[in-house]
Parts: C-alpha cells; structure tokens; sequence
C-alpha cells in the first residue's frame, strides 16, 4: 500500500519539492519533481534561537525583550519540512526544557510520513508536557507532508483561501508616546490587539483613541480580579469600539468567568484557560469562544481538531499566536479560512526573522500556493 502511493504520488507528479541526489540537502522550494527513494527514514534535528522583539513586549504580569525559540527540520528523501517552538515565559518551557525533550524524540522508527497520526501520537506521549516542542515536530511533519503531496495545507483540508479574516495587530502595555508610535506603526493594519491588565488600562485606550478610530480588540491577560470591575470595564470598552476581549480574569476563576461571560456586551475569548481538546469543552458555557494557539495545543494536528470541535459546540473561534517567525505563523494561517478572527502578528513584532511565508496585505491574511506550510524562502540565521 506504502508503495502503491509513492508510486501514485510520483506518476502523477503531486511531489513539488526538490531534487534528490543521494541525501543531499537541496532547496526545498524548487519546481522539480523529486524521486522517492526505498527504505528511508525520517532525520529530525534543532538548534536554539532567539527573537528579538522590535520593542519592549510588556503585558499585564511581566515584560520582555526576547524570547527563546527552537528551529525544527524533519528531512526525509532530502526534503526539508521546518517547524517551530515559541516559549513565552508563561508556557514554563525554555531552550533548555525544549531541547530535551526534541532529544528524546526518535523519528527514524518511522518509514512513511503520512502515517501522521501514529507519529504525532508518539511524539505526544514522549512526556505529559512540552507543548511548544511537541508543536515544533508537528509543523515540521506537515510541512514536509504537505511539500510530498505539493500542496498547501488549506487546500489538502479543503479550505477557501479567499475566506482568511484580517489579522489584528498587537499594541504592548507603554507610555503613551511609545503607544502612539506603536498604533502609527500599524498604519497597514484595520485592527488593533491592545494588552490591559494593569492600573493603567482606561489610559491605554484613551491614548489609542486620541489617534485612531480603528476598531480594537483587547487581552487581559488574567489582570482582571474582581468580576464586577470586569463587567464595568467591558461595559466602557464597548462604548470605546472594542469589538471582544480575551482572558479577562484568572482562568481559575471559572464561575466568575462564566457570570461575566452572560453579562457581557462583547464576547469574550478564553486563552490561558484553552490550551488542549478537553479545554474546549470545559470553555463551553463559560466563554463565548476559544483562542486556539498552535503552542499551547501542541501544532496544526490537535488546532484542527479543536476548530473543529469548537464549531460544532457553536463557539466562537479565533487563531492566536505567541511571538513567533514567519514558521509558526504561516503554519497556523493555514486554518485562518475557517475562523472569525485572527491575531497572526507575531512574526511582524520580531527583527530577525529567518523565514519568508504568508504575508499580511493590506491586514488581511494572504495565503499563497507554496507547498506544505507556505513558507517561500529560507534565510540563513
């Protein structure tokens, strides 16, 4: 069967990638169709990097100027699928915890990428945690199987590229001279992410308002204690155009969310309390939707399947990311046709991003017809 479709794939010439000459590393987006060679195994390799940020990233518990990532390769017949692990601090992961844990993973076990539901099963029970890391392998492997079949993602799913929302772009807590760069620098882009969760929250908004009527979305971050602040705070921010909120209060507080949720004008997104497949379910009832982060819930495999879980319940969908490259979002943009929001901007907020993918115009998401995870071009980092 394993050979019937490798056959399949190559008479038909579905495999879009690169040309192989005995396990040489060729590029990876050329036009030629390759030749499947017998009894391969997958290679999987990392190494650490870090992101530099464009400005101080300060949300309602902590601020940064950095953040540590891992850049994945998973080479099979000489194509490359690459992935990602983005570990903001609040993940608990870091390049130390994350490189472990890759260390531990052993691919070559495996003789055919497509049987990505055994792999990915594995790579999830190697330990409980590791959510970025596990996301990391998970990219890869798609973006390698999707360069084996020639397609993107969104069209292997059968997805409507032309349906992706604008992306929001992320205004961090500042002083307002820095706030008002920050929303002049966002010029492109028709919404605004703003963070609150700190004393400073009304002069946030007052500062973004004095330069723009834009609509605005706000995170929270958990900043939020008292359920009766929360509602007053909502109740202004809907007379200030903020079109939803996300994480408003601790994700502990559960009946207090789920209060606020009923009597809030907007709807209000989980985050830090939706992390895996059984979140959805307890996010059912307490928010109006979920934010689903290809870090948190481990990559694009477990994301599909809580999109799809999520729409079946009736809620609210929106596709988040962490600071990440041009890897991890472009990975995630392959679902963002079937979501009502999106905040893909992580890729935009860094200086040194080693990938060129999915591209942002005019706001809007714009996905293009590269193989895999969309990536266009790999720089050398």
């Amino acid at each position: 069967m394993k050979q019937s479709r490798r056959k399949f794939i190559i008479s038909t010439g579905l495999l879009g990638g690169t040309i192989l000459t005995g396990g040489s590393n060729t590029n990876v987006f050329s036009k030629n169709i390759s030749i499947i060679k017998k009894n391969s195994n997958m290679k999987l390799t990392f190494k650490p990097y870090t992101l530099e940020l464009k400005h101080v990233f300060t949300l309602a518990t902590s601020s940064r100027t950095t953040t540590p990532v891992v850049l994945t390769q998973i080479e099979y017949d000489g194509i490359i699928g690459y992935g990602e692990a983005s570990m903001p601090p609040y993940l608990g992961e870091s390049h130390e915890t994350a490189t472990k844990f890759l260390s531990k993973v052993d691919l070559s076990q495996f003789k055919d990428p497509f049987e990505m539901e055994s792999i990915l099963e594995y790579v999830d029970n190697v330990d409980k945690l590791n959510p970025a890391a596990k996301a990391s392998v998970d990219i890869a492997l798609h973006d390698l199987v999707g360069k084996l079949i020639g397609k993107p993602w969104f069209k292997i799913w059968g997805f409507d590229k032309d349906k992706t929302p604008y992306t929001s772009f992320t205004i961090g807590i500042d002083t307002n001279e820095v706030v008002k760069q920050k929303v002049k620098e966002a010029e492109e882009y028709k919404i605004l992410k703003v963070k609150l969760g700190r004393e400073t929250d009304k002069e946030m908004i007052e500062t973004i308002r004095s330069v723009t009527g834009k609509q605005i979305t706000v995170d929270v971050n958990q900043g939020w204690k008292d359920k009766f602040f929360a509602l007053d705070m909502i109740n202004w921010l809907k007379e200030k155009n903020v079109i939803y909120v996300e994480q408003p209060m601790p994700k502990e507080m559960v009946d207090e969310m789920a209060w606020l949720t009923e009597r809030s004008p907007l709807p209000i997104f989980g985050d830090e309390s939706v992390q895996r497949i059984p979140d959805v379910i307890k996010a059912h009832g307490v928010y109006s939707g979920i934010n689903i982060k290809l870090m948190k819930c481990t990559g694009l495999r477990e994301a599909y399947k809580m999109l799809t879980l999520a729409k079946s319940l009736g809620m609210k969908i929106m596709l988040g990311c962490m600071t990440e490259t041009s890897c991890a979002i472009s990975a995630a943009s392959q679902l963002a046709p079937e979501v009502q929001w999106a905040d893909l901007d992580g890729n935009l907020l860094i200086k040194n991003d080693p990938f060129v993918g999915t591209k942002v115009i005019d706001g809007k998401i714009t996905l293009n017809e590269n193989p895999g995870i969309g990536l266009s071009e790999v720089l050398p980092h």
